[in-house]
């Protein structure tokens, strides 16, 4: 039986300080719209750097594990 914490992954991305508010926005858009993200947490630090943590419902469809080193 699997947990509810199995049913979803998270993403933990680290914005550097010159990143501006604006292009973090639109990097986060671009996730959300192609990679099914929705944002969870957003923390700002004194030297302007973001940690942003993502998650998403995991489906049957895409890989528990990293990508596959398998080639056709």
């Amino acid at each position: 039986m699997e947990t509810l914490a199995d049913d979803v992954e998270s993403l933990l991305l680290r914005l550097p300080p010159e990143v501006t508010r604006i292009n973090a926005t639109m990097r986060l858009a671009i996730q959300a719209e192609f990679g099914g993200w929705e944002l969870k947490r957003t923390r700002l630090y004194p030297d302007g750097s973001r940690k942003v943590l993502l998650r998403r419902k995991r489906t049957r469809t895409r890989p528990r594990s990293g990508p596959s080193t398998e080639y056709a």
